[in-house]
């Protein structure tokens, strides 16, 4: 472990130091900053740090270093704060100056009193976002990120939360799900300040007050706390993040690793409080408003943590087994990368065999399936996303949980993913576009809200005959753009929004599907096993974990590949592409050829090949070849669509 763990458990102690030092120079911050970068770069030293996605937050101490690795979700106004500002003591008279970053409360002591007309005081600005955990995280992915971390922590004594202690994960019932809110929180919703720092002159009192069960609630807020979680289902904590530096880099939807000084003060629920009282001597319109903005803003410390962000970096992956950083350079010098490109030929054929079992005996259907696991959209062109692979697997047998079973798989294999039964009800009724609510000022999350790489598996077998409504109709255009374009438009009332993104789409259907698609390929099992779940858990446990693992690292290693195509091979696909024509022009078009180059990138790629060779592109006519003499072979037998 990393000596001294000041750092982890005093962390404000190291930034009070410090500012001892430098006094309202604001050199002070800089060195802050430095020092934290060098203690993490220490061996090991991340693994010390507990995480708020993986310890409960009552075992973690206030004001003590953590991470969290999470989703923005929304980004708040930037607020004020009291940057450094200037105490005075009432029997001596002694002034004492205080930082006020990274903190919620300004801390002032018993005989001290703030004053707010010194000179010396200074404002300062930070941006907050409203993070929550990635939606769709694999339960995999969880499992290594708690196993890898060594953070000691015990239940916190030094404040008392006014929801039940229980874990995140193991807990069904939590209070943190969206939608299980219990009433107990009803009366305990904030409706929070205007940012900046809140005086407290009795810690103490006002501590005890806050943990003896908010009593102090005035406006009766009929609805529970919504965490805003974009996907149903999702626990863990939601956090107020509190940014002072490169803001502007960070984008909703990015997903981030955070390093801070967290901040469950219960005073703020106190404080807060009597915002509302006085709120509600206002117009009783404007006040309903202001407090609804309040509640989301501020919501309980309890529920909500504030984390006041020291370190902050944006996560290209989330895959546990990876190096966090995979730039085409650094990836190029990195040991373990080198090592894995090595042997990276039996992985993609054992890969290949445990796909083809997956799909029933499919072999031309696995290799699709690798090549659609490992796109990504590389680029714009204009509106154009170039890389985006969507693959609509039809034939899927009907009235099975074949397509149940084929996404547990899909989730072994990949950091995030999401099923969407594509079921008359759910198109009507689940919320897929974010929206703006103007009253609580927040993003209200969809089921679109996504970050870039998260596999969505829509499940079109389980449509029936029904109507779709105006709900359902704008769902299944939003579905269609979201392939076709890469993007979603969130709602912003007056106007839409783009909001691009990169979503690996596979959509499974009997028949053609109903959406959009780069690639159709149609199911043909060489078997239909009687017992669909035996032979799927048969087919995981049969699986040794270190190649399973394997597998995890080949589908995010290769989204990180560079790739190019020389002169010499793009004058000869130009060359087959001219002959192909003139035998039968009918025979391929324009849109047919990118389809061809698409797929030999992702099948270059695959093999861990940079660059394309003649072998790779006739191997990729090959597979076309067979994917469409398949479709035409069921379109001659059933006669009707495909």
């Amino acid at each position: 472990m990393p000596c001294g763990e000041d750092w982890l458990s005093h962390p404000l102690g190291i930034v009070q130091g410090f500012f001892a030092q430098n006094g309202v120079n604001p050199d002070w911050e800089k060195k802050v900053i430095e020092y934290f970068k060098e203690k993490l770069k220490e061996n090991n030293a991340p693994k010390w740090v507990p995480s708020l996605n993986e310890v409960p937050l009552h075992y973690l101490k206030p004001n003590s270093f953590v991470k969290f690795r999470c989703m923005i979700q929304d980004m708040f106004d930037p607020e004020f704060y009291m940057g450094v500002y200037e105490t005075v003591n009432q029997t001596t008279k002694a002034r004492v100056l205080h930082f006020g970053k990274y903190r919620d409360v300004a801390e002032c002591g018993p005989q001290q009193e703030l004053d707010l007309s010194s000179p010396r005081s200074t404002t300062a600005e930070r941006q907050t976002f409203y993070c929550v955990p990635v939606p769709g995280e694999s339960s995999w992915v969880k499992e290594a990120y708690v196993n890898a971390n060594q953070a000691r922590v015990s239940p916190s004594t030094s404040y008392t939360p006014s929801r039940h202690k229980r874990s995140y994960e193991d807990d069904e019932d939590m209070d943190l799900q969206p939608n299980k809110q219990k009433d107990q929180h009803a009366g305990a919703q904030q409706a929070g300040g205007l940012g900046g720092l809140h005086w407290c002159g009795e810690p103490k009192r006002l501590e005890t007050e806050a943990s003896s069960g908010q009593q102090l609630s005035s406006l009766n807020l009929s609805s529970p706390f919504d965490l805003n979680f974009p996907l149903p289902g999702e626990k863990g904590p939601a956090c107020l993040v509190k940014v002072y530096e490169d803001w502007d880099c960070f984008k909703v939807n990015d997903v981030l690793e955070l390093y801070g000084v967290l901040s469950v003060d219960p005073v703020l629920s106190i404080l807060n409080n009597e915002e509302r009282e006085a709120s509600a001597l206002l117009d009783p319109m404007e006040c309903t408003d202001m407090a609804e903005e309040q509640r989301v803003h501020s919501p309980p410390a309890s529920l909500v943590p504030r984390i006041h962000v020291i370190l902050a970096q944006k996560l290209q992956h989330i895959n546990p087994l990876l190096p966090t950083c995979l730039n085409k350079e650094e990836s190029r010098t990195c040991k373990f990368v080198s090592s894995f490109m090595s042997e990276l030929s039996p992985v993609r054929a054992e890969l290949l065999g445990f796909l083809t079992h997956a799909l029933l005996g499919d072999s031309l259907a696995a290799e699709y399936l690798i090549l659609h696991l490992i796109s990504t959209v590389y680029t714009r062109r204009d509106v154009l996303p170039l890389g985006k692979f969507t693959v609509n697997l039809s034939g899927c047998p009907q009235n099975s949980t074949f397509t149940e079973h084929l996404y547990r798989i899909i989730q072994h294999l990949v950091p995030a993913s999401f099923r969407l039964q594509m079921t008359i009800e759910n198109m009507n009724q689940l919320k897929f576009i974010p929206h703006k609510d103007y009253t609580a000022n927040r993003l209200v999350s969809g089921l679109l809200q996504l970050p870039n790489n998260t596999s969505l598996v829509i499940d079109e077998t389980l449509l029936e005959q029904g109507q779709l409504d105006t709900s359902g109709v704008h769902n299944v255009t939003a579905l269609s753009n979201l392939i076709t374009w890469q993007k979603v438009d969130y709602d912003f009332s007056y106007h839409q929004m783009e909001f691009p993104c990169s979503i690996n789409v596979l959509v499974t259907s009997e028949g053609r599907s109903l959406l959009p698609a780069d690639c159709q390929i149609h199911l043909q099992p060489q078997l239909i096993p009687p017992n669909m779940e035996e032979y799927m858990n048969s087919l995981l446990s049969t699986v040794l974990p270190s190649v399973l693992n394997k597998f995890r690292i080949y589908l995010t290693l290769l989204r990180f590949l560079d790739y190019n195509i020389s002169d010499d091979i793009t004058k000869a696909v130009e060359d087959d592409f001219v002959e192909m024509r003139k035998n039968d022009p009918q025979s391929i078009t324009a849109d047919d050829l990118h389809q061809l180059l698409v797929v030999a990138r992702f099948l270059s790629l695959s093999a861990g090949q940079t660059t394309l060779s003649r072998e790779r592109w006739l191997r990729a006519k090959q597979l076309e070849s067979s994917r469409k003499n398949r479709l035409q072979q069921h379109k001659c037998v059933n006669g009707n669509e495909l």
